[in-house]
């Protein structure tokens, strides 16, 4: 296992996407910073695997959409490895669906600033160390509806769809420094957030079948890899030919 100058840091890696990202980042060598919000049994749970498995990790506490969570996550995490944060994964996300004629202030609020104030936020803050060592690795967790109509989902597909527009933006500001943001598109995964859908939507993706996360989160530990040091503003679709 690479031994390596800077440790990762992982949005809502209690369960699912996340727990699958950060298990694949520590088996690359990076010690974890498993964020949650409330679960701090199953984030418990993932830093013990991968503990288990021979890497490091620490459970971190933090609502994202606290404008105080970023430096609180990022100096706990570094303190914890004395090392900076040189990889960052802004998955964390909620959704309060509604058709939008029905869509409330506060549903489109606690969406967009979960899942696109936050990743600001916590990207701002991601920049500071990793422009002073030149050296960084932002990945965005976006989605296929920021690409693809899903009535219901206004405020999750604008978020989704702006996080795309920071990541390119933020990527060229970057991109001299040594630093990387890329996204990552999934469309539909076997999670719990998608357990209970309509099975036969899947007749909509061309491979006919749901993705897994451990997909999701070897695309994210390419783009987080030296081997990904020339991608950059990249948008990643996990989605079985979904956006195709």
């Amino acid at each position: 296992m690479t031994e390596r100058a800077g440790a990762a840091l992982v949005t809502g890696a209690s369960r699912g996407i996340g727990a699958a990202i950060a298990r694949a980042l520590a088996r690359d060598g990076w010690p974890v910073g498993v964020n949650y919000r409330s679960e701090a049994e199953r984030a418990g749970g993932v830093v013990d695997e991968i503990e288990r498995t021979g890497g490091q990790a620490v459970a971190l506490a933090g609502d994202v959409a606290d404008p105080s969570t970023p430096d609180q996550l990022f100096e706990a995490l570094e303190s914890r490895f004395d090392r900076p944060v040189l990889v960052l994964v802004n998955n964390a996300g909620i959704n309060r669906d509604d058709l939008t004629p029905s869509l409330r202030d506060e549903q489109w609020d606690a969406v967009i600033d979960t899942d696109l104030t936050a990743a600001f936020r916590l990207t701002r803050r991601a920049l500071r160390p990793m422009l002073r060592a030149r050296s960084g690795r932002i990945v965005n967790i976006s989605s296929v509806v920021a690409l693809r109509a899903n009535p219901g989902q206004a405020n999750y597909a604008a978020a989704k769809a702006g996080l795309i527009a920071l990541t390119k933006t933020a990527a060229v500001e970057v991109a001299r420094r040594g630093v990387t943001v890329n996204a990552v598109a999934p469309g539909w995964i076997d999670t719990e957030m998608t357990a209970g859908v309509a099975s036969d939507l899947l007749a909509a993706v061309p491979a006919r079948r749901a993705g897994t996360p451990e997909e999701v989160a070897s695309c994210v530990r390419f783009l987080a890899s030296d081997e990904a040091s020339y991608v950059t503003g990249a948008v990643l679709t996990v989605d079985g030919g979904l956006s195709a």
